[in-house]
């Protein structure tokens, strides 16, 4: 059976324990990624990004994400969710798997992989926003080490 995977790369130009610290801390996350995080570092933690924080409780995004596993400073897997234009598959799971590679002492690569895409026309609207929206997390996620954090006050 055919399994969709979504796949990107992108090297960021800083050490790795900052990139880790970007992905795998709330701050972290806050300074590239949505304007508020709650994110454990611990098998079963949170992995919550939260992108609308006028939407009620539940649609302002990740609510409910989980941390599947990791290595420190190597992979962070967790699951995610569909926006909530995207009802059906916002109930399904899907789950992103990130790798971590030094190139150099201020250069990294970021292998991301999003799996468990389901079949139908909301399941291809889904893709299709994610293939856009990752494509700008990462690219934020490089902004942040060349310009520094977002000012999600003054963001476009």
């Amino acid at each position: 059976m055919y399994q969709r995977i979504m796949r990107k790369e992108i090297v960021i130009p800083s050490s790795l324990p900052d990139v880790w610290h970007a992905w795998t801390t709330s701050d972290g996350a806050v300074a590239f990624f949505a304007p508020k995080a709650n994110i454990e570092l611990k098998i079963g933690g949170a992995y919550e990004l939260y992108f609308d924080l006028e939407a009620q409780v539940g649609l302002q995004g990740s609510e409910g994400m989980r941390i599947l596993s990791f290595l420190p400073m190597e992979m962070l897997s967790f699951s995610w969710n569909a926006p909530p234009e995207m009802p059906n598959v916002r109930k399904e799971r899907a789950w992103v798997v990130m790798q971590f590679e030094t190139l150099s002492a201020k250069s990294v690569k970021v292998k991301f992989c999003h799996l468990g895409w389901g079949t139908g026309e909301e399941w291809d609207r889904t893709y299709a926003y994610f293939d856009r929206a990752w494509d700008i997390v990462l690219k934020r996620l490089k902004e942040r080490f060349e310009k520094g954090p977002i000012d999600w006050e003054n963001i476009l």
